[in-house]
């Protein structure tokens, strides 16, 4: 009878998921919690694997990135126990994403390198797609886009002939940030605008968000300001009907970047002070770290020298542990300037150096 009820509340999370709305995925969660100990007392493993693992995904959905991280360490040797390789290397690229996420890059490309020969092994091509994705985005957050760019080409295929127009979508956004940040406005583009119908016909709102605040960011450094921030006012209320916090943060520090470039210096504080405690949350070290940036940089504008300082300072060490060299960089060169106004030229030469050699290494891969 017990394990009936469990099964029954099981569906129950399931059906509450599906809904998407912040509140139905809070709900997921206490129900799933709740079934937890039944499942433990009659020993009932795979269940309670299955179940640890959905409530790391809707965890890391409402940008809960440590407790997500903690219900998929607890999945995985119980799913290992049981013996299903496939559900085993599920939980591997689930790990993966979330180590990526806080800035644990060698981790992350451990547990995708340990998931992709177990999918292909089996045949599991979506699968496959998704941990090839996966590994994209940590070469992107490493800020290696060939690389990056190389595994995002082997998986759009296969998402492609597997029908998943969701993972699709999401492809074609990474692509586009590639494009985006190797200087190339008018790809990314394109590449974005492929991924926002797929994103809204499958009724992804989260994936329609991310892709939103991207072209945005694009027309904002095209200079099309009233288009950019249309684009991410548009994704600001899917953020956070979807409960994502940490996308949200990089919603409104994107909104902030584009007042600041419209001279509204206080209305750019605001947001960016709307940002910031959100990634700190959420453990986004790399949100956290772009958002002190952009505030040393208002304070720069205007004039505080010692205050953009003392953000930059908190940036730059943030970079530097989750590996974002681009971002290092930046903020290197940002430190350098401030230096320089400052009067202190050899610590301005010393940053601005360091910031060239990292480019330059950027730039050979």
């Amino acid at each position: 009878r017990r394990s009936f009820e469990a099964a029954l509340a099981y569906h129950e999370g399931i059906e509450l998921y599906q809904q998407g709305t912040a509140q139905s995925l809070r709900q997921a969660i206490e129900t799933w919690k709740a079934i937890l100990p039944v499942w433990r007392e009659i020993g009932d493993r795979s269940k309670e694997a299955l179940t640890l693992n959905f409530l790391g995904f809707v965890s890391d959905m409402l940008g809960e990135t440590r407790q997500a991280l903690d219900y998929f360490q607890q999945a995985l040797p119980l799913i290992h126990a049981v013996g299903s390789r496939t559900g085993e290397a599920s939980i591997l690229i689930n790990l993966a994403g979330m180590y990526n996420d806080l800035g644990e890059s060698p981790k992350a490309l451990e547990y995708y390198q340990q998931a992709l020969p177990i999918f292909r092994a089996m045949g599991e091509r979506a699968l496959e797609a998704v941990t090839l994705n996966g590994i994209g985005n940590v070469y992107l957050s490493l800020g290696e886009q060939q690389q990056a760019l190389d595994y995002f080409e082997q998986s759009l295929p296969l998402r492609r002939a597997v029908g998943d127009r969701s993972g699709e979508a999401r492809t074609l956004n990474n692509i586009g940030s590639v494009y985006n940040s190797l200087g190339d406005k008018q790809q990314a583009l394109d590449y974005y605008n492929q991924a926002l119908p797929l994103s809204r016909a499958v009724g992804d709102r989260s994936g329609e968000a991310a892709t939103l605040s991207n072209i945005g960011s694009v027309y904002d450094s095209l200079g099309d300001k009233q288009q950019a921030l249309d684009y991410l006012n548009q994704a600001l209320p899917l953020r956070r009907a979807v409960g994502d916090r940490s996308g949200e943060a990089a919603t409104l520090s994107n909104i902030g970047s584009v007042y600041n470039s419209l001279g509204d210096k206080q209305q750019a504080l605001d947001y960016y002070n709307q940002a910031l405690p959100l990634s700190r949350a959420v453990g986004d070290r790399s949100g956290e770290a772009t958002t002190l940036n952009n505030i040393g940089f208002v304070y720069s504008s205007l004039g505080d020298k010692q205050q953009a300082l003392d953000y930059y300072n908190q940036a730059l060490p943030l970079s530097r542990e989750v590996g974002d060299r681009s971002a290092e960089a930046t903020t290197l060169n940002n430190i350098a300037w401030v230096e320089r106004d400052l009067g202190n030229l050899q610590t301005a030469l010393t940053n601005i150096q360091a910031a060239i050699h990292i480019i330059e290494d950027l730039r050979t891969k």
